[in-house]
C-alpha cells in the first residue's frame, strides 16, 4: 500500500498497459478507409477465381485509391497512430501486391503454368520489398532533399496499376494466347524489377507551382480525364500506363544532369 492509500503497482498491471478508454471517432475513420481497402482488395482476389474479371480489377483500383487516401484523411483528421501505420502496411502488402498479381496469374498467367505463378510471386515479392523500403527510408530521421521530388524505384501503387496492362488489353479484345501469356510474365518480371530497382522515379511531390491563368485550364483538364475514365476505362488505363512507362527514361535523364548517375546510389542521402 502506498502513503495516499493506493495499492502499489506490480509488474503485471504494468505488463498490461494503459487503461482502456474511450476513443474519438474521428481516429477510427482512417482505419476504417485502411480495413475497406482490405475487404476491397480480398474480395477483388475472389471475383478473378470466379471469372468476374472486369468486376475484380475494379475492386483492385478501388483498394488502391483506399489505400492511397487513408494516411492523407489521418493527417487532415489529426488522427495519425503507430496502430495505424502498421495497418496501413498490411493493407499495402495485399492492395498492391497479392492482389493484383493473383488477379494476373488467374487471368493470363497460369496459361503457361509454373513460369506464370514464379512471375506472379516474383512481383507480389518485389511490392513487399519496396514497402519495405520505403517504411525505411520514411522512418529516418534525416531526409535527403531529393526525396520531395524523386521515389527510388516505381512506387508500389503505381506499380499495381502497371503490372495489370495484360489484363487491359485483354478487355479490350487482345487475344489470350501461349505467347501473349509468355510476353506477360515477362512483363510482370520486369514491373518487379522496376518496383525494387534504385531508379529515380519523378514523384510530383515538389512543390511546383502553376501560373494563375493557367490553375482553370489545369482543373479543366483533371474532370476530363476523370469523366473520360468512367467512359473509356480500360482505354484510358492502358494509354495512362504506357504514359508513365514513357516518363521513367525522362526521370532517370532528369536525375543524371543533376546528380551524374543514372541510379540512386546510397550516397546520395546526404545530399
Amino acid at each position: 500500500m502506498q502513503p495516499n492509500g493506493h495499492p502499489e503497482p506490480n509488474d503485471d498491471d504494468a505488463a498490461r498497459g494503459p487503461r482502456l478508454r474511450e476513443i474519438p471517432l474521428r481516429l477510427m475513420v482512417p482505419n476504417l478507409i485502411t480495413v475497406l481497402a482490405i475487404c476491397a482488395g480480398l474480395t477483388g482476389i475472389r471475383l478473378a477465381f470466379e471469372g468476374r474479371f472486369e468486376l475484380a480489377v475494379s475492386m483492385v483500383l478501388l483498394a488502391a485509391f483506399l489505400d492511397g487516401i487513408d494516411g492523407r484523411v489521418a493527417r487532415a483528421l489529426k488522427a495519425t497512430s503507430k496502430f495505424g501505420v502498421q495497418m496501413d502496411s498490411l493493407a499495402d502488402i495485399i492492395n498492391f501486391g497479392v492482389a493484383p498479381a493473383l488477379v494476373l496469374y488467374v487471368y493470363i498467367l497460369d496459361r503457361v503454368g509454373s513460369i506464370g505463378w514464379i512471375a506472379a510471386l516474383i512481383y507480389a515479392i518485389a511490392a513487399g520489398l519496396r514497402l519495405a523500403r520505403f517504411n525505411v527510408m520514411a522512418d529516418r530521421e534525416y531526409k535527403a532533399k531529393w526525396q520531395s521530388e524523386f521515389f527510388v524505384g516505381v512506387p508500389a501503387p503505381m506499380g499495381a496499376l502497371l503490372v495489370l496492362l495484360p489484363v487491359y488489353l485483354g478487355f479490350l479484345g487482345m487475344e489470350v494466347t501461349r505467347p501473349i501469356a509468355f510476353a506477360a510474365t515477362a512483363y510482370t518480371v520486369l514491373m518487379g524489377y522496376l518496383l525494387v530497382s534504385r531508379l529515380p522515379v519523378w514523384s510530383g511531390k515538389s512543390e511546383t507551382r502553376v501560373r494563375r491563368d493557367l490553375m482553370l485550364p489545369v482543373l479543366l483538364c483533371g474532370v476530363i480525364y476523370v469523366a473520360l475514365l468512367m467512359s473509356y476505362t480500360w482505354e484510358v488505363l492502358c494509354v495512362t500506363t504506357l504514359a508513365y512507362l514513357c516518363i521513367l527514361p525522362f526521370s532517370a535523364r532528369a536525375w543524371k544532369r543533376r546528380y551524374g548517375t543514372l541510379t540512386i546510389e546510397d550516397d546520395h542521402a546526404n545530399v
